[in-house]
């Protein structure tokens, strides 16, 4: 196959997401901020890039036909520069990894359709929708976990949960990197898609249930919060992908 792809930020998802590529047969350009983890990355040409340094200059990590974007950063000027180096480079293709946190607590179903929040990073969203230089698909994942990240370890220590009757829109990371392949094996461009299971457990079930997987048996609640919610719908990219997700019942897996 030996086509090129490079992911700029290969943390927790995105070096899983690196190996997953190569065993694919792709060539893959991997970037990180950190001197240390740069000489870690496996099987991927490494490039150290923090896109806040205006003076660096990664055109070679670029020179891919597709980027994947999975880095924590919310300043929107780095962004629009990162667009604009996007737009003078051999990129065709971006998949752009966003979160359900643009959509605001409503207490009920949300979709693609629903508008998004006030929020530095649904801003960042629109500059990838409107830009005309490349396809871009949005994957809003919910929260991730598997593997070393434990939902029993999200509970601090002494501190109460809050909204205990609310829902969880969760994630595996194997789906993750299962949902971004099929993205790109089967082409899919120019998309926005909800990214969580279906199943959504209550939070005060879930977290019980998943703390005492860590021996911890006391999980505290705030009783007087309001319960605010959303319900993230992912049938549009269940439909367009014919995926069904590997860890589809948060209550047993």
């Amino acid at each position: 196959m030996n086509q090129r792809i490079s992911i700029l930020g290969c943390g927790w998802l995105g070096s899983e997401l690196a190996l997953a590529l190569i065993d694919k047969g792709y060539l893959v350009y991997g970037s990180t901020t950190s001197k240390i983890k740069v000489n870690k990355l496996k099987g991927v040409t490494p490039f150290l890039i923090d896109i806040s340094k205006r003076g660096d200059d990664y055109s070679e990590f670029l020179s891919s036909e597709i980027l994947v974007i999975s880095i924590t950063s919310k300043n929107i000027i780095d962004f629009k520069i990162l667009i604009n180096r996007i737009e003078k480079s051999e990129i065709r293709k971006v998949i752009f990894i966003s979160s359900t946190s643009v959509y605001s607590n409503t207490n009920s179903l949300v979709t693609e359709e629903t508008e998004t929040n006030n929020s530095p990073l649904a801003d960042i969203e629109k500059l990838f929708k409107s830009n005309y230089f490349f396809e871009c698909t949005i994957i809003r994942f919910g929260g991730l976990f598997g593997y070393d990240r434990k939902p029993g370890n999200f509970i601090k220590s002494g501190k109460k949960i809050e909204n205990p009757e609310g829902y969880i829109n969760f994630i595996h990371r194997d789906d993750c990197i299962q949902i971004i392949q099929q993205i790109i094996m089967k082409n899919v461009w120019n998309e926005v898609l909800n990214a969580c299971v279906d199943n959504h457990p209550k939070r005060r079930a879930f977290y019980i249930k998943e703390a005492a997987k860590l021996g911890r048996n006391e999980v505290h609640f705030n009783e007087q919060s309001e319960n605010n919610y959303k319900i993230v719908c992912s049938q549009k990219l269940k439909n367009i992908l014919k995926y069904e997700f590997k860890y589809a019942d948060l209550m047993d897996y």
